[in-house]
């Protein structure tokens, strides 16, 4: 299905009464563009643990919206035009120009594949895309079918990458591994392709769950393997629950690794939770961690209760390793 996007220039002054006008002509959600600064708490509720880019606030804004066939266009842009008109003169509403252009569902959906092909790492450990084909593979490698969905984790990022390296290096034949934020499953996947003897994957998103398990499905592993499940470990009211369901999907037992691959804002309350998950003598991986929250995390890590046995950098991301 074709879509027009209809974008105005206008004011962040008129950003409020615009979105109200449109909606009241039936357009269903706009995007908005602005250089207003990210207050402290816009900036925790967003959940990003990367440094944002932000520009002069000049007052400017682009208010964007996407319209289908049912709507007369050129009625829509008189109308908006009209509108800001009116408000001109009560407040600053921008030059009110209008551009548009079309698209499809499918280059929403599906176009950032073309831009996921097969790449080797640490060697011997490729990571394919399920619609792609390899060209050649050695005998020795650990080919990952991967089709991450909407869920985190083609293993293209450095965060992924630096978890992917302490897990072999860290990881021995029959350890158990706990893997908690798993997002498209592929460390959990790669972890029992390193000799893991059994690997359970938790994440908070269900949608993630679901791809998880169709990506161990296409890897082939079986459920004594590998298990995927979904819990919220820092959860005040079910993540007791989560912890429990964590010890008993191991049979009862502790894991010797934990590896976490997501922000510096969630490992640093993890570490005081997930320690009795882990073995005496046991790993937490930890990897997400901008390199301007490494001490924080390290402080965490030690004040409950863990000793660092080693770090590492890959550009501005942090990889710590703590026993």
């Amino acid at each position: 299905m074709m879509w027009t996007k209809l974008t105005i220039e206008t004011t962040v002054d008129a950003v409020d009464i615009l979105s109200v006008f449109l909606d009241e002509k039936g357009v269903e959600g706009i995007m908005i563009e602005d250089n207003v600064p990210l207050t402290e708490e816009d900036k925790k509720a967003m959940f990003v643990d990367i440094p944002l880019v932000e520009g002069e606030d000049d007052g400017t804004a682009k208010v964007s919206c996407f319209i289908d066939t049912s709507f007369d266009i050129d009625t829509l842009k008189a109308d908006i035009v009209a509108e800001l008109t009116r408000l001109s003169a009560f407040m600053p509403v921008g030059t009110m120009n209008i551009t548009l252009s079309n698209t499809e569902d499918k280059d929403w959906i599906n176009n950032w594949k073309q831009f996921f092909k097969p790449f080797r790492i640490y060697d011997n450990i490729v990571i394919k895309p399920t619609w792609e084909e390899l060209e050649a593979v050695n005998e020795d490698d650990i080919v990952v079918e991967i089709d991450p969905g909407i869920a985190f984790g083609t293993g293209s990022h450095e965060t992924t990458k630096l978890c992917i390296g302490q897990l072999k290096k860290y990881l021995k034949d029959g350890d158990s591994v706990f893997d908690v934020g798993s997002g498209s499953g592929i460390l959990s996947i790669i972890s029992v392709f390193l000799g893991a003897g059994f690997v359970h994957g938790m994440d908070i998103d269900e949608i993630a769950v679901k791809a998880s398990i169709e990506n161990q499905e296409v890897n082939k592993i079986s459920e004594d393997k590998l298990k995927f499940t979904c819990g919220n470990l820092l959860d005040s009211t079910t993540g007791s629950e989560d912890i429990k369901k964590a010890i008993e999907i191991n049979g009862g037992n502790k894991y010797d690794i934990v590896v976490a691959n997501i922000l510096a804002d969630v490992i640093i309350p993890l570490s005081g939770v997930v320690r009795p998950l882990i073995k005496e003598g046991g790993l937490f991986i930890t990897s997400g961690i901008i390199d301007m929250k490494e001490e924080q995390v390290k402080t965490a890590l030690i004040e409950n209760g863990f000793t660092i046995v080693d770090i590492v950098h890959m550009n501005d991301w942090v990889s710590i390793i703590a026993k």
